[in-house]
């Protein structure tokens, strides 16, 4: 019966992201969704596993420790990888606010309006907070309290990696990821479809 789900949910991901001309297949965006997420907390366990996860349903996951190179700097790879791609997950963890690169990207994603999954890694949202360490302008901070606090206040998955199943969790994150994938591309294909209306309707 598992089997059976995720050769349907592997189907269902190709039949709804698949370039639908040649066109769209050449300016398809290098990623279908961007993995935030704090490496010394879940680079190896978390956010690695949720990425092969997603990969093998033939979905096109960015990972800065699987889509990068040494030599790739890092803001020409991965701003153009948020604000192109469809959906984004932010795992939040207990070191995640310490990182400058987390912050910005996760308030990249929210300024690029993309729709973002929080996963709640062994913390709790009011556990959550920006912190002050004098390194930080007033905008960014501010910037990046938003940004959080918008996270915090979304619908998300919580996982303990001490006592949680992970086989269970990843199965639930991945449903998450592909719900949230086919009701993006509704929503876009709804929108060309509105345009393309208004566009006959001025002729």
């Amino acid at each position: 019966m598992q089997q059976r789900c995720a050769s349907s949910a592997k189907n269902l991901c190709r039949k709804i992201l698949q370039p639908r001309t040649s066109i769209e297949a050449t300016t398809r965006p290098p990623c279908d969704i961007f993995i935030n997420h704090r490496g010394i907390d879940t680079k190896r366990t978390i956010a690695g596993l949720l990425h092969d996860h997603i990969f093998r349903l033939g979905l096109r996951p960015f990972l800065d420790s699987r889509n990068m190179k040494p030599g790739d700097r890092l803001f020409e790879k991965i701003n153009p990888a948020i604000r192109n791609c469809k959906l984004g997950v932010a795992i939040f963890s207990p070191n995640y606010c310490d990182s400058y690169f987390c912050l910005h990207e996760l308030a990249l994603l929210m300024e690029s309006k993309k729709r973002v999954i929080p996963i709640f890694c062994d913390v709790k949202p009011s556990q959550l907070q920006v912190k002050d360490y004098g390194t930080r302008s007033a905008r960014q901070l501010q910037r990046f309290s938003l940004a959080l606090e918008e996270a915090k206040y979304t619908v998300g998955l919580t996982f303990d990696t001490l006592t949680g199943d992970w086989s269970e969790f990843l199965n639930t994150a991945t449903d998450a990821v592909i719900k949230n994938l086919v009701e993006v591309e509704a929503e876009n294909s709804s929108k060309k479809s509105t345009y393309i209306v208004q566009d006959r309707e001025q002729e």
